[in-house]
């Protein structure tokens, strides 16, 4: 396997507006993703995602943002300080409006570049790949739930 990439795709009934203010604002993936993040929607921005009662807590920094077409951020960083984007994972929300809707291709790249020995490569991206699986799912689920109440 070359474990360089993941990238998932699906389709939610919502301008690309919503889904923008979903994927990139903390307080809506806290809703759908981790538990709780911090951070401001602005190039640079530094921050973190939280899991549990702050059990698992993973720097963070916003690259670009390009509403409502794009967000991505880095996170995964080798020495878990966000200061070195050569170490570390990029996550890229690439927003596209179709018909009624909006398609969400998310792309997470940095695999190779972390350094890992071959097992640890293959498991850390193992355990992204079955994580975005979930994830993607949710971010779906609570798009509709989110268009549905308003």
């Amino acid at each position: 396997m070359e474990f360089g990439s993941i990238e998932r795709e699906i389709h939610v009934e919502a301008s690309p507006e919503i889904v923008f203010e979903v994927v990139s604002s903390p307080e809506h993936i806290s809703e759908w993703w981790t538990d709780d993040a911090s951070y401001e929607v602005k190039p640079g921005a530094v921050g973190e995602f939280v899991w549990g009662d702050r059990v698992n807590v993973v720097a963070m920094s916003v690259v670009e943002v390009d509403p409502p077409r794009l967000f991505s951020f880095r996170w995964c960083y080798a020495d878990g300080k966000a200061d070195d984007d050569t170490q570390s994972m990029l996550v890229t929300f690439e927003l596209t409006p179709t018909g009624t809707g909006t398609r969400i291709r998310l792309v997470e790249t940095g695999f190779r570049e972390m350094g890992w020995e071959a097992a640890k490569l293959e498991e850390i991206y193992q355990d992204h790949t079955s994580g975005w699986n979930t994830y993607v799912q949710r971010l779906g689920e609570y798009v509709e739930r989110l268009v549905s109440t308003r």
